[in-house]
């Protein structure tokens, strides 16, 4: 997909009544995982309801440029016959992960310990971002790293002939310069360390150690405190990939604002370093509620239930809570402007930088449909108009953003006047069914033709 063809707007119309059940695709922090470690191991592993968006089918052809077997069998089953830490063969081709910030950064940190060469690159949106946060620490390991000024894409990684392990504070947090630097680390003597003032998401530790990684975790004074021990044998695994909470988002919050809203949306993973937005919404009077909790492969899982919830509040969201909700901000300021009161959004300026300045994004789009926004350079706040108040019928800029695109769909759901996005195409890369799967519980998108 490219960001030179045709735009495709959509529209969003004010609905009522959604129901049913919601069959979101499999997480995608776990999916790009499972075939980079799948790699990592020697033998054949096995994956169930991996996420077919364009993201992660771009990890899964960076896998078989560095010389996995990696092979789609039917709908989200997948097997990935791998070379082992170190078994990584020099690409032919320049690597292109389209517009995975997690897909490339993770890559990058696998093959830097590995005597090869490899060049990334991505499209216009991965680009612009900010890669020396991830080069910086992987240029410590004995790896060289050249790319554009400020760290962009396109990047030429020279791996390192004799690594070195770390010892690496992380300055923001950031679960994947954490596992770039963990998979740096496997092909490495002795111990690599990595420190983070706050916990992030931990499903590389949790899945490292079900491959067979010594690796340990503790919280200190120093901070949340991860160690791994070099040159393990990785065994194959067979993975049950858990639906992912970051799409169930945008259903959930569809049905909290929209009239008359029962949804079932089940299987869902709450790993509490992921699970954050739902305790937030929970804290606005969101009628949220977890059945069938259960744990596979050692996370958390619950189906989830959504209503219309008419007397939300505004809140101020906690702060330290932001790692584990980073990317459902879009979301929650939807919802925002239809609680009552103002909601405070602090120290997420990681959202400036991801694959748009999504604060920005959301100030214009949803000042455009007649709400008012307070920004800073880390913070933004959303003053609520409660049910029924929003105006809508605002023409927003997706910026070629996934979770943009979708947050302005939902807001159209249940405003007065239909919202327009500008392109409807960046859903694919993380949600190919969202559009599908939302008309099923009662949206009302249509497609603008020229």
């Amino acid at each position: 997909m490219s960001q030179l063809e045709k735009p495709i707007p959509m529209s969003s119309k004010r609905v009522t009544n959604l129901c049913g059940q919601a069959n979101v695709p499999g997480d995608k922090s776990i999916s790009h995982r499972s075939l980079i470690l799948g790699a990592l191991s020697i033998g054949k592993t096995k994956i169930h309801g991996l996420l077919e968006g364009q993201d992660v089918i771009d990890t899964a052809k960076a896998m078989s440029s560095f010389g996995a077997l990696v092979e789609r069998h039917k709908n989200g089953e997948w097997t990935v016959d791998g070379f082992g830490v170190g078994g990584f063969a020099e690409p032919e081709k320049v690597i292109d992960c389209g517009n995975s910030g997690t897909g490339v950064r993770l890559i990058m940190g696998a093959m830097s310990t590995s005597n090869i060469t490899a060049t990334f690159t991505g499209d216009v949106s991965l680009n612009k971002r900010p890669m020396a946060r991830i080069t910086e620490p992987l240029n410590l390991f004995g790896a060289r790293t050249y790319g554009r000024n400020n760290g962009q894409l396109p990047i030429t990684v020279v791996g390192s002939e004799a690594p070195i392990p770390i010892k690496y504070q992380t300055p923001v947090a950031s679960a994947q310069i954490k596992s770039a630097i963990l998979f740096a680390g496997l092909n490495c003597p002795g111990t690599t360390t990595v420190i983070e003032k706050e916990k992030t998401r931990d499903h590389t530790e949790r899945m490292l150690q079900g491959f067979g990684a010594n690796i340990t975790s503790e919280q200190t004074s120093e901070g949340h405190i991860v160690k791994l021990e070099g040159y393990p044998e990785l065994k194959t695994q067979e993975i049950i990939v858990p639906r992912d909470p970051s799409s169930a988002a945008f259903p959930v919050c569809a049905a909290l604002i929209t009239e008359g809203s029962d949804i079932l949306v089940p299987n869902i993973g709450l790993n509490p370093t992921r699970a954050g937005l739902f305790e937030t919404l929970k804290e606005m009077n969101a009628d949220i509620t977890f059945e069938n909790e259960n744990f596979q492969g050692g996370e958390l899982m619950a189906d989830i239930r959504a209503k219309f919830s008419p007397n939300m509040i505004g809140i101020d969201v906690p702060p330290e809570r932001a790692a584990s909700m980073i990317d459902e901000y879009p979301i929650l300021s939807v919802v925002a402007a239809f609680a009552k009161g103002t909601t405070m959004m602090r120290e997420v300026g990681e959202l400036r930088v991801k694959e748009s300045d999504r604060i920005d994004a959301m100030s214009k789009g949803l000042k455009s449909n007649g709400l008012k926004i307070g920004e800073g350079d880390s913070w933004w706040s959303v003053e609520g108009r409660e049910i029924d108040g929003v105006n809508g019928g605002g023409y927003c800029k997706t910026f070629f953003d996934h979770r943009i695109a979708m947050s302005f769909l939902i807001l159209g759901m249940a405003s007065r006047e239909a919202v327009v996005i500008d392109d409807s195409r960046p859903i694919k890369t993380s949600f190919p069914i969202f559009e599908s799967l939302m008309s099923q519980l009662g949206a009302n998108f249509r497609t603008i033709k020229p």
